[in-house]
């Protein structure tokens, strides 16, 4: 009998987790809680338990005999989830709340990186606006301001000028616009070059590296408009060399593992380094407790072992077996309802995007929907209305980067995407091209 998994989370990382999940033998049933009915497309059960109600959890997971559980968001892992999980007897994959530091506090992660010699970006933090002001008009720009705690993936500033560096204090500390994520600042040195994601698999002072990805922040083509959670990545990356990665491996990741371990709190499940390679070698921007969104779109698709077996060696303190794909690519554009990140629009019906062996779509921000009765497109074919930001992510597989964007903006740019934006330029970077423009 093949194991029950459970995920923890509700969006196209998930979606993608748990797809992974059931193409192994390893893995007859994955529920994910609270998941989204985009999910059941692909013959996955959704829980509706939030991912905070963790007695809930654990009780959906004894009841039904799960075998162990993944955490895909940052939130409940840095709330203790794990820890209330183990508490009960029951396994799950990710991180403690002392682990989950590393993303919860950048001071933590600073402190942490300084201790251990791992390469990262001078910084200074502060916790009050004055002094915090009075660095940053003394040091001048460009500059980088990040709130300390949580802000999803959009309280980092990078500042090419004073006065946006002092906007990004005033929102931090008057305007309190992240809350209780705002009341410390770090503010780092602005480091030049190209970033990379480099996620691993791992358990106390052992580690697998994935395939490095690269993500998208900004809105718009071109790396115009405000930060997002993130609008698209692809993987590999072939402008950053092996040797920067293999570099970032020993002198980031490892010390980072290794560092944990020795200070009492063990990392295991997801650590992703958010990375650049600058002309002194590759520099940490930030840690993650999680897998990222939507670097997961894109890196797990080139997985050719079985990820459920290989997780349940982990927690079973055993070797897990780790394949990847050598001679493909994976693109993946993430469409998002319009007005996001300030404003997104809901309600936008989901038009029906052809999927082969090659292509995926996972969904994030949709629910089972009406659409005003006024609206022609009443009836659409997936049932499915925009309900967030970041709608969906579509992924395509490709024996070259070229075939996988060509492959995705071809199936995109034939959609009616009424209510919905997307990217035209993913890849644009690896491929050294102007932007995909839709014709």
């Amino acid at each position: 009998m093949g194991m029950k998994v459970l995920v923890i989370g509700s969006g196209a990382r998930e979606h993608a987790i748990a797809a992974t999940l059931l193409k192994g033998a390893s893995v007859t049933e994955v529920a994910v809680a609270p998941g989204n009915p985009g999910m059941e497309l692909d013959g996955i059960r959704t829980v509706a338990i939030d991912a905070s109600n963790h007695a809930g959890l654990i009780r959906f997971m004894q009841v039904n005999d799960y075998d162990w559980a993944l955490v895909g968001p940052e939130v409940p892992l840095i709330e203790g989830v794990v820890d209330d999980f183990t508490a009960a007897g029951v396994k799950a994959f990710g991180p403690t709340r002392a682990a989950a530091r590393i993303e919860g506090s950048k001071d933590f992660a600073k402190q942490l990186m300084q201790r251990h010699d791992i390469p990262t970006a001078a910084y200074r933090t502060f916790d009050e606006y004055d002094a915090a002001a009075q660095y940053v008009s003394e040091h001048g720009a460009p500059i980088v301001v990040k709130a300390d705690g949580l802000a999803a993936g959009k309280g980092v500033t990078v500042a090419m000028d004073v006065p946006t560096a002092l906007d990004a204090l005033n929102d931090v500390f008057i305007d309190r616009r992240f809350g209780r994520a705002g009341a410390r600042v770090v503010i780092e040195d602005y480091l030049q070059g190209q970033e990379f994601s480099l996620m691993s698999f791992v358990n106390g002072t052992n580690f697998w590296p994935m395939p490095i990805a690269q993500d998208h922040k900004r809105a718009y083509d071109g790396d115009e408009g405000p930060n997002t959670g993130g609008m698209g990545a692809y993987s590999p990356v072939p402008q950053i060399d092996n040797d920067v990665v293999d570099t970032a491996i020993e002198t980031i990741v490892r010390p980072a593992v290794e560092g944990m371990a020795a200070e009492g709190c063990p990392f295991t499940g997801i650590l992703y380094a958010g990375l650049i390679a600058t002309d002194d070698g590759p520099r940490v921007i930030e840690f993650n407790a999680r897998f990222g969104d939507p670097e997961t779109e894109a890196v797990l698709p080139l997985l050719t072992s079985d990820l459920g077996a290989a997780i349940a060696a982990i927690l079973d303190g055993q070797q897990p077996v780790f394949a990847w794909s050598h001679d493909t690519a994976c693109l993946s554009v993430v469409l998002a309802a319009e007005g996001y990140p300030a404003e997104p629009g809901t309600g936008s019906p989901i038009p029906a995007i052809p999927t082969d062996q090659d292509c995926h779509v996972y969904f994030a921000g949709v629910k089972a929907g009406s659409v005003a009765a006024t609206d022609e497109r009443l009836i659409t074919p997936t049932g499915l209305v925009s309900s967030a930001g970041r709608v969906l992510a579509y992924s395509a597989v490709a024996s070259t980067l070229g075939s996988a964007q060509h492959k995705a903006y071809a199936t995109l740019d034939e959609l009616d995407v009424t209510g919905l934006f997307y990217r035209h330029d993913i890849g644009a970077k690896a491929l050294q091209e102007q932007p995909h423009t839709q014709p």
